[in-house]
């Protein structure tokens, strides 16, 4: 999968308002009521990550869990990090 322009992912950030660029990345913190609401977040994120069979770096702080979206083997980022950035947002 090639990766997307700088005119691209200006756009496709526009999608994912909350998400920011930051490097070859994109980011979001998302904070839940509690860690067990954080987790059951994070287990939804990992079976759409499975199905989509493309995985975000999780980092989980109590009741916060920031997730960081690149495509690694395309060397940036591509349109496979937008759709699971889209799925991620539409688990809250």
């Amino acid at each position: 999968m090639a990766t997307l322009t700088a005119t691209e992912i200006r756009a496709a950030l526009a999608a994912v308002p909350q998400w920011r660029k930051r490097g070859a990345i994109i980011a979001r913190t998302y904070e839940f009521a509690d860690f067990v609401a954080a987790m059951k977040f994070v287990n939804a994120v990992a079976r759409r990550a499975e199905q989509a069979g493309h995985h975000p770096d999780i980092d989980i702080r109590w009741n916060r869990v920031t997730l960081a979206l690149t495509t690694h083997d395309a060397g940036g980022l591509t349109a496979k990090d937008f759709a699971l950035a889209q799925a991620c947002d539409r688990l809250i």
